[in-house]
């Protein structure tokens, strides 16, 4: 494309003065803004007499951008509900030209041209000339003519692997001795190119068939949540193809305003992605919210998925209120796969949110064992949800690709935004934490040590016990073609205890992490006594003990005060308030051992509860003879009911079919203003939501909703139910759905 005239450049917004003295033209930001391309360049006066429609001119052009025709088949791409071409970079794709007249290669010229953004320049990668050839080659653009009748031709394009993501603006340009003529802009032949994990020169390429299947193409996951003693399991409705979704996407990085020249390189929309997901410095997508306090927006626990919310974001371009790590993640997971990068959710089971960077969790006690809030500001979270994308990364040493970890939940500052990664997963196992980005923190959240220390009133701090194995303690991700959990924890870290693990601390360590720099610490020698405690399971609403169990391994006999003190927790381990305090004097004889019973009533903890139904318990004990302190800490969550799904009848594609929900209120209260969600990806053209003004104690509430099909194939029915008194209740069906019969 040729340089604009002065007389096109008066036309055009004009530049900034901060930028007039520093740079040509301003940042490259947005991919729905557009310059107008100018449809003739003349080079000079055209003489009276030529006709210029006397030269080669385009009347149409045919995209092939049906959902069965060859373009979206061979770039998986054929699930987007979407008019347009989207084709994958470094593969060729298939366009049709109809000219005015047969084309002829010794006497006409023409090229192709795709366009993004504003400011088009070739070296910045938003002009794109493409050149006919004899042959394309991988790894660079180029045209070939594959057929030719007529006053037509077929062209096989090949885009080059590294290209930028997103929509381009397609033009004809034909050259004549007085210029250029080219095509007017024509919106249906806007052509979006996407990341192409089946290339092999692709950055993100994915070398298993079945991977990309689940990394990509599947538009249904499964988050885990709960607590490590239990672990609970929901469904999320990525929904990357659903209309609407990819231009959201593309809005995101818009919004992030991140240079289209930048938007070819996964290592940077990730980065971006973590940031803009969350609304914490950016107005970004969704806005966290962890007080229990939904005014003015939607719980976190009753979305359904990630449709919704990116298509009020983009509708609105505020952040949709609220969401927690499961949501930043779900939705995350979404912008991902939409944009053709290998994506999973991971759940980390004893999360450790480390304040200060040291690489430990501090619990600090008094001296008479209970646990002072003032020092304590670490946390341990029953389980934290984030991403992993799958790269190259050509910035670190070569070992360092594969799956980055990649963080929207606003956690930490990271370079002046609250974001995290991207992460190698190889670099934290490892212990190279001096890799970019935010490897200490992530190493932290699975390889802390939890340091219980005693502190006195002169103002020095005793070590008197270290849970080495307690953090972290599982991760998993979705299984490859099933809803079962997968265990990824050793991709994250060696085995407790072996030298492998000590190695990869040790060099943390050496690699930046900060130290302890108080001097003030000392080490008690252990004790003859071990103590443990077990949480009985229970149901929400019902009554249940706590078992203390004390072992004296020693030949001395012992008196102990013990302390259990039960608090209502928020998931990421922060204190509500404490509804149980209970003191209680034990004797241990010499090599014997002793359990006490501490009953729990429902009426301690219901008025109290947060929605993820999580106690925690803090059990220490001081040994009068010695005054050593012990202690232990552990989270239970209590059993929430469920939703039931109904589907009676033939399930069939285009045949309208019933879904009933189901639940039974198992409060010993009514339930007031109750919303039910239902979602199910290629069943229900939208997510439908009722609310219920009352539900009695022990009452049944049902809900009949009619859909079509659109659909064949396994597919999945999703609901969720919300209200004041109770949250997180979810209920989910698999079922077949039947090909339409032919007739």
């Amino acid at each position: 494309m040729s340089e604009p005239t002065p007389t096109d450049k008066e036309k055009k917004k004009p530049i900034p003065p901060a930028m007039s003295g520093r740079r040509a033209l301003p940042p490259n930001t947005s991919n729905a803004e557009e310059d107008e391309v100018p449809v003739m360049e003349m080079t000079g006066l055209v003489p009276r007499g030529v006709n210029l429609k006397d030269f080669l001119e385009v009347n149409e052009v045919h995209m092939f951008k049906g959902v069965q025709e060859v373009n979206k088949q061979e770039h998986h791409t054929d699930k987007y509900y979407h008019p347009k071409l989207i084709v994958r970079r470094g593969q060729a794709f298939q366009i049709q030209i109809d000219f005015n007249r047969p084309y002829n290669p010794e006497k006409d010229q023409f090229w192709l041209e795709y366009v993004i953004g504003r400011y088009p320049q070739q070296n910045k990668g938003t002009y794109i000339p493409i050149p006919l050839v004899e042959e394309l080659q991988s790894g660079t653009w180029g045209a070939k003519i594959t057929w030719k009748e007529g006053s037509s031709i077929r062209l096989a394009i090949m885009s080059a692997p590294t290209c930028i993501v997103g929509k381009f603006r397609f033009y004809v340009a034909v050259l004549t001795p007085f210029g250029i003529l080219r095509t007017k802009r024509n919106p249906e032949t806007d052509t979006y190119i996407l990341f192409n994990p089946w290339c092999p020169e692709d950055s993100v390429f994915l070398d298993d068939e079945k991977e990309r299947e689940e990394y990509v193409l599947n538009d249904l996951g499964v988050v885990f949540h709960g607590d490590i003693n239990n672990m609970k399991t929901r469904s999320w409705n990525y929904g990357q193809f659903e209309e609407g979704i990819l231009d959201a996407c593309l809005y995101l990085m818009d919004r992030a305003k991140l240079d289209l020249s930048g938007r070819g390189n996964p290592i940077k929309i990730s980065r971006i992605g973590s940031a803009v997901i969350n609304a914490k410095d950016d107005d970004g997508v969704v806005a966290g919210c962890w007080d229990n306090i939904y005014a003015y927006g939607v719980a976190p626990s009753v979305w359904t998925g990630s449709v919704d919310i990116l298509l009020e974001y983009h509708s609105s371009g505020m952040p949709v209120r609220y969401g927690q790590c499961w949501v930043f993640a779900g939705v995350f997971n979404t912008f991902l796969r939409c944009i053709g990068i290998p994506g999973r959710i991971v759940t980390n089971y004893s999360s450790a949110h480390d304040n200060d960077a040291n690489l430990q969790l501090d619990v600090f006690v008094d001296e008479e064992g209970k646990v002072d809030p003032k020092l304590s500001k670490d946390s341990i979270w029953n389980y934290h949800c984030w991403n992993e994308a799958w790269m190259t990364r050509p910035d670190l040493p070569i070992g360092f690709g594969g799956w980055q970890v990649v963080d929207s939940t606003p956690q930490e500052n990271s370079d002046g935004m609250y974001r995290c990664g991207p992460a190698s997963v190889q670099a934290i196992k490892h212990g190279h934490v001096c890799f970019q980005f935010d490897a200490p923190f992530v190493f932290a959240e699975v390889n802390s040590d939890i340091v219980y220390s005693k502190a006195k009133k002169d103002g020095t701090r005793v070590i008197e016990h270290i849970e080495k194995d307690r953090i972290g303690k599982l991760i998993l991700t979705k299984e490859i073609g099933s809803d079962r959990a997968k265990d990824i924890t050793e991709q994250y870290k060696f085995q407790e205890g072996t030298d492998e693990e000590r190695l990869a601390l040790e060099t943390a360590l050496m690699y930046g992490v900060k130290k302890k720099t108080s001097q003030d610490t000392v080490h008690q020698l252990g004790t003859d006594v071990n103590m443990d405690f077990q949480v009985e399971n229970a149901t929400l609403g019902s009554d249940f003990k706590v078992t203390v169990t004390f072992r004296n391994n020693g030949h001395n006999r012992y008196t102990a005060t013990a302390y259990l003190s039960g608090n209502i927790v928020f998931y990421t381990g922060v204190t509500k308030n404490e509804f149980k305090s209970h003191s209680f004097d034990v004797t241990l004889e010499p090599l014997s051992s002793k359990s006490v019973d501490v009953s729990i009533k429902s009426s301690e903890y219901m008025s109290h509860l947060l929605e993820q139904a999580s106690l925690h318990f803090f059990l220490t004990a001081r040994l009068n003879e010695t005054k050593k302190i012990l202690a232990k800490q552990k989270t239970s969550v209590l059993q929430i009911p469920k939703l039931h799904i109904k589907v009676p009848g033939e399930k069939v594609v285009g045949k309208e079919m019933s879904v009933i929900v189901e639940f039974t209120n198992p409060l010993n209260q009514k339930l007031e203003n109750v919303w039910v969600r239902l979602d199910g990806p290629g069943l229900l053209r939208t997510t439908t939501t009722k609310m219920f003004r009352e539900i009695p104690k022990n009452s049944t509430l049902t809900w009949e909703e009619k859909c079509i099909p659109r659909q064949a194939g396994i597919r999945k029915l999703i609901a969720s139910l919300n209200c004041d008194a109770l949250r997180h209740v979810y209920g989910e069906l698999d079922l077949e759905i039947e090909r339409k019969p032919f007739l």
